[in-house]
């Protein structure tokens, strides 16, 4: 079978997306994607989702941390950042997502969006509540494990 010619080959943007959740969260690229594509048939419909195929290309997650590469078809890039932005909990996991960025390559787009530009966290102890507990530090967020789980806080809220 002949490939199509260049100017008849679909045309793709790719998205940038950080992924932020509490430590104990773990899922996988295809948890991700099933939710993403959830996310964009609520939104738009069957059709509306088909005309934006959002497909998750690389996608890594740890510690609470993670980053996904999303490709939509050029012009679509708006619908994709919607449906995106839908997306707030993940497995029963409550998530945080961004579009960092788009860009016409994957090569491009991890370059100049992703590459791991994510802070890793820190592990320290903390004292909440007037107790000392352990606790996942991310930049100026904190979320202290009171034993059944996590609670958020700022760096602020020790000081």
């Amino acid at each position: 079978m002949k490939h199509l010619p260049k100017h008849l080959q679909p045309r793709w943007r790719y998205l940038a997306v950080g992924i932020e959740t509490l430590p104990d969260a773990s899922f996988g690229r295809a948890a991700f994607q099933r939710t993403v594509w959830y996310a964009a048939q609520d939104l738009y419909g069957d059709a509306g989702s088909a005309a934006v195929d959002l497909t998750v290309l690389s996608f890594d997650l740890g510690d609470g941390v993670g980053e996904a590469v999303v490709r939509a078809y050029r012009g679509r890039t708006d619908r994709a950042r919607a449906a995106i932005a839908c997306v707030d909990a993940i497995e029963g996991h409550p998530v945080g997502v961004c579009v960092r960025g788009i860009s016409g390559t994957v090569r491009g787009c991890e370059e100049r969006y992703l590459n791991g530009r994510t802070r890793k966290p820190e592990q320290r102890d903390v004292v909440f509540e007037n107790e000392p507990l352990p606790a996942v530090a991310r930049g100026t967020r904190v979320d202290v494990d009171v034993g059944g789980g996590f609670v958020g806080a700022t760096r602020l809220d020790f000081e």
